[in-house]
C-alpha cells in the first residue's frame, strides 16, 4: 500500500495542478482555420469531407450560421479579431506585403485581446500564423501581448507547408524542408497547453490549413478516392484540421480543465477555391452563399463558427449574427478584465449571448476591403448593401429571403439604399492608407 501511495504521489508531481474552476476565470482558446468555408464541414452540410470532431464539437456547443469575419482576406480579418475593431476603424484593411518577409504591422497604439488578457494575469500564446508584423516592427506578436509564439510570422511564408524554417519567438529555427509544418505546430501547441494548465491561459491557435498551396503529408482516407490530386489534398487538409482540433479538446479533458475552458472555432474568410472550380463542383462548398474570399458577399464574410464550453454554452444552432470584432470585449468580460477607458472597440460583449440569451442589439455590421478595387458592405437587420466598382453603385439584398444575394432590390428600395450609404459613411474613419475612390463622392 505504501509503495502504491508513493507511485501515485510521484505521478501527481508530473501533472500541472489546476486551481478549482470557481477560483479562476476560464481559459480562452480561439482556433482559426485559414480559408475554411462554411460548407467544408459536415455540421454545415458537407457530405464528402469528414469532420467528425468538429461535428461533435458543434453538437456539444453552439453552431452559428451567421458568424462574420472582420473582412474577406487574411491580415485585416485577423487584425479585426485581435483589435476589436471593424474595417471602418481597423488600422489594417487589406493584405500589404513587406519584403523580404512580413506584412504591414499593427501600429504601436493598437491594443490587442492578448494584451488585455495578459494584463489580467493570463498566460498567452499564438501558434500557427501571425501576419501582422515582423519582430522588428510595432506589430510583432511579442509586442502585442503574446508570451510565446511558434510558427509562421509572415503569411506569404505560410504558403508552403514544408518550410526550411519556422519561428520560435524571435529565433529562426532551421528545418530540412521535408517536415510538414502542421506536425510541428500542433506539437508545440499541445505542449504549451500542458505547461500552462495550472493558471488561466489564452491560446490563439491560427492553423494554416487549408490555405493556398494544397499540400498534405498524408492523404489518409482520401488516397483512393476517384478525385483529382487537388481535391484529395483539400479534403485531407480539412480533415487534418478536424483531427488536430479533436486532439486539443482531448487534451483539455485529460488535464481536467475542459469544463473551465471556452473554445471558439472559426475560419478567417471564405474559401479560396471558388464557385465553378473543381473543388466547388465536387464538394459544393458554399452551400448557397454567393462568392468567396476577397468579396463582400456572404460567401466571403460568413464563417463556420462553433463555440464550446461545457455547462456554460448550450447545445444549439443559432441563427443570430455576431462578428470577429466582438471577441475582444467578450474575452475581456470572461476574464474579469476591465477595458481601459481610452480603448476604442466596435465590438459588443457576447457573454450572455453565448450562454443562450438573445444577441445584443446593434445598429449595423460594417466591412470594407482594399484589394484591387475598394469594396464596402453594411448589414442592418436583415438588409445587406454592397458597394463596389468604379461608380460605387450600391446593391441591396434581403438576407432573410435571399441569402444567396441573387435579387438586387436597390432600384425598388431607394430609402434603404440611402440608409445604407449613411451607415457606411458613419461607420468608417477616413485613413489615407485606405482611401475610397474619388468617383464615389
Amino acid at each position: 500500500m505504501r509503495a502504491c501511495s508513493l507511485v501515485i504521489a510521484l505521478l501527481g508531481l508530473c501533472l500541472p495542478v489546476a486551481l478549482p474552476a470557481a477560483d479562476r476565470p476560464p481559459n480562452i482558446v480561439f482556433i482559426l482555420s485559414d480559408d475554411l468555408g462554411q460548407g467544408q464541414l459536415g455540421c454545415y452540410g458537407q457530405k464528402l469531407i469528414q469532420t467528425p470532431r468538429l461535428d461533435r464539437m458543434a453538437a456539444e456547443g453552439t453552431r452559428f450560421t451567421q458568424a462574420y469575419t472582420g473582412t474577406s482576406v487574411c491580415a485585416p480579418s485577423r487584425a479585426s479579431l485581435m483589435s476589436g475593431l471593424h474595417m471602418g476603424h481597423c488600422p489594417i484593411r487589406a493584405n500589404r506585403e513587406i519584403q523580404p518577409e512580413g506584412q504591414k504591422p499593427l501600429p504601436a497604439e493598437t491594443r490587442t485581446v492578448a494584451q488585455i488578457l495578459k494584463g489580467a494575469g493570463y498566460a498567452t500564446a499564438c501558434t500557427g500564423k501571425w501576419g501582422l508584423g515582423m519582430w522588428d516592427t510595432t506589430g510583432s506578436p511579442l509586442k502585442k501581448g503574446f508570451d510565446f509564439f511558434y510558427g509562421y510570422n509572415c503569411q506569404r511564408h505560410a504558403h508552403t507547408y514544408f518550410p526550411t524554417y519556422l519561428w520560435r519567438n524571435e529565433t529562426r529555427e532551421e528545418l530540412d524542408g521535408k517536415t510538414y509544418s502542421q506536425n510541428l505546430i500542433q506539437k508545440e501547441t499541445l505542449n504549451w497547453v500542458r505547461a500552462h494548465a495550472d493558471k488561466p491561459f489564452f491560446l490563439y491557435y491560427a492553423i494554416t490549413l487549408p490555405h493556398a498551396k494544397l499540400e498534405i503529408d498524408d492523404l489518409g482516407i482520401y488516397r483512393d478516392r476517384p478525385w483529382t490530386d487537388r481535391q484529395k489534398a483539400l479534403a485531407a487538409m480539412v480533415t487534418r484540421v478536424d483531427s488536430d482540433v479533436g486532439a486539443l479538446l482531448d487534451l483539455l479533458s485529460e488535464l481536467r480543465i475542459d469544463d473551465n475552458t471556452i473554445v471558439f472555432f472559426s475560419g478567417d474568410n471564405g474559401n479560396d477555391t471558388g464557385p465553378g472550380s473543381e473543388m466547388d463542383k465536387l464538394f459544393d462548398q458554399n452551400k448557397g452563399l454567393r462568392a468567396f474570399k476577397r468579396s463582400m458577399y456572404e460567401g466571403g464574410l460568413r464563417q463556420p463558427s462553433i463555440v464550446r464550453w461545457p455547462g456554460q454554452v448550450p447545445a444549439r444552432v443559432c441563427d443570430e449574427p455576431w462578428a470577429f470584432w466582438d471577441f475582444l470585449p467578450t474575452a475581456a468580460a470572461l476574464s474579469g478584465a476591465a477595458l481601459p477607458a481610452d480603448l476604442k472597440t466596435d465590438g459588443l460583449d457576447l457573454t450572455a449571448f453565448l450562454k443562450g440569451a438573445p444577441a445584443p442589439k446593434r445598429e449595423c455590421f460594417y466591412w470594407e476591403l482594399h484589394e484591387g478595387q475598394a469594396q464596402q458592405a453594411v448589414r442592418f437587420e436583415d438588409w445587406k448593401a454592397v458597394r463596389k466598382g468604379p461608380k460605387g453603385v450600391v446593391e441591396l439584398y434581403n438576407l432573410a429571403a435571399d441569402v444567396a444575394e441573387k435579387n438586387d432590390l436597390a432600384a425598388t428600395k431607394p430609402g434603404l439604399v440611402k440608409r445604407a450609404l449613411e451607415l457606411m459613411e458613419k461607420s468608417r474613419a477616413a485613413d489615407p492608407a485606405w482611401p475610397l475612390p474619388a468617383s464615389w463622392q
